[in-house]
């Protein structure tokens, strides 16, 4: 009796001294905050659970969004035993014992078992494949969380014998229900403006949320001068506890920020290029990543409009090898400001798609005998020279020759556009002066 009561005072002290966020872990569905779209009254996730009828599963979602808190509240709703992994320790060993004891504990005693595996996309092929079986058969219930996007991480024989469930982002709403619990489990109290902050600052991750806010608490707990005073949380403690918060930048942000990041200057604004630049480096993603990016979309929407713009696209990516990190960001800076106020076209990339859309579908044709090579002892036996017409022979420095097979004669691909110095080169294309002879040409008809 007297290890019981001891057993219980132990437990209930670390409960005190639990994380904020563990302390306000939902006991039920209805107390999770966010997901209306999963677990609203007609929600899919709620009816399933409810009903016990939930098969394998995949949580995916950013972090703080209530992966784990769902699946132990579907252990509690459900006569299935919960066993739990993390794919970030466990081996396929462990995978094999747990497989093993749930088909012993369905054979003996007709119950059965739910395997939560946290970070499943930290599992490789060989352990994703080893749990495909027990799936496959019904033996185990997997629930998978992950923060990365499963059809790039998860097997897809696993993938497609579970249902998937996207978590969102809480919303600022979601953010401030959760913020005055942890107010009210704090015994604190909080100015709206030191709500909005941490609210904002959060980025829809309710744990990070109320991390910040028991660091808030801590501030204010500190700041005050009588210490039975209640708690008040003010804007100032609230910037100072998220101060050295870390972005969130998963593979899912990776793509949409470098994908918002090329529409801006594509759309010919510096200030949101720059924006995303920050948000890159502050990240950590790769500078020489950014770099060759850069040098992509110099060609590709911007191009002959301003040529100098893969000059300088090229010189940041070689500042970014010769100077690196801190600095190179001011290489990369200069880049993006003059490519997003650079004309745009994208008259080269249309033009090369075309060229290999017509290598592709049409036939190629012999090269003509005027634009053969001539050079070699016994070429003009054959012909290959003949009728070549050198354009430095002309004073224009242009001669009207066809310079493609007989099957391609007309086919348009270079289309300059009226922007910035293309206007000149499209100008050059269309008026070209009248072809007169200048001076011979040379002996080589090359």
């Amino acid at each position: 009796m007297g290890e019981d009561l001891f057993s219980h005072a132990a437990q209930a002290r670390l409960a005190a001294r639990s994380p904020l966020a563990a302390r306000l872990r939902p006991s039920s569905l209805d107390d999770v905050v966010g997901q209306k779209h999963l677990l609203g009254p007609t929600g899919p996730l709620r009816r399933l659970v409810e009903a016990d009828r939930l098969s394998s599963v995949l949580f995916w979602g950013p972090p703080g969004t209530g992966k784990t808190t769902l699946a132990r509240l579907v252990a509690v709703d459900s006569v299935k035993e919960f066993v739990q992994l993390s794919a970030v320790t466990a081996t396929v060993k462990d995978v094999r014992e747990v497989i093993a004891e749930a088909e012993t504990r369905l054979g003996a005693h007709g119950r059965g078992t739910i395997l939560f595996l946290d970070e499943v996309h930290r599992f490789n092929k060989a352990q994703q494949d080893a749990l495909l079986p027990a799936v496959e058969s019904g033996v185990l219930v997997l629930i998978g969380a992950t923060t990365e996007n499963p059809f790039f991480e998860v097997n897809a024989p696993l993938r497609s014998r579970s249902t998937l469930f996207r978590l969102e982002p809480l919303g600022a709403d979601d953010l401030d229900q959760l913020l005055r619990r942890g107010l009210v489990a704090e015994h604190a109290v909080a100015t709206d403006d030191a709500l909005a902050h941490l609210a904002a600052r959060a980025a829809g991750d309710g744990r990070q949320a109320l991390t910040t806010l028991e660091v808030a608490t801590a501030l204010a707990s500190a700041d005050r001068i009588d210490p039975e005073a209640v708690i008040g949380v003010e804007l100032s403690h609230a910037e100072a506890a998220t101060d050295l918060k870390s972005l969130r930048y998963g593979r899912d942000e990776h793509y949409d920020i470098i994908s918002a990041f090329i529409k801006s200057i594509r759309g010919s604004d510096p200030d949101a290029g720059l924006y995303w630049l920050a948000r890159m480096l502050a990240a950590g993603e790769d500078p020489r990543f950014i770099a060759r990016r850069l040098v992509i979309l110099a060609s590709e929407d911007v191009g002959m409009a301003d040529p100098m713009s893969l000059l300088v696209a090229n010189a940041a990516a070689q500042a970014v090898e010769f100077v690196g990190l801190p600095e190179a960001r001011i290489n990369l800076a200069q880049a993006v400001i003059h490519l997003a106020t650079a004309p745009k076209s994208n008259a080269s990339y249309l033009a090369i798609n075309q060229a290999m859309s017509d290598v592709a579908d049409l036939p190629a044709g012999e090269v003509p005998m005027h634009l053969r090579d001539a050079h070699y002892r016994g070429a003009a036996s054959l012909g290959h020279g003949a009728g070549y017409d050198y354009p430095h022979n002309h004073e224009a420095g242009w001669t009207d020759q066809e310079y493609r097979p007989s099957e391609l004669v007309g086919r348009r691909y270079y289309r300059p556009t009226d922007h910035g110095y293309e206007a000149e080169v499209r100008t050059q294309m269309t008026h070209r002066p009248p072809v007169t002879i200048n001076h011979p040409a040379p002996e080589s008809g090359s």
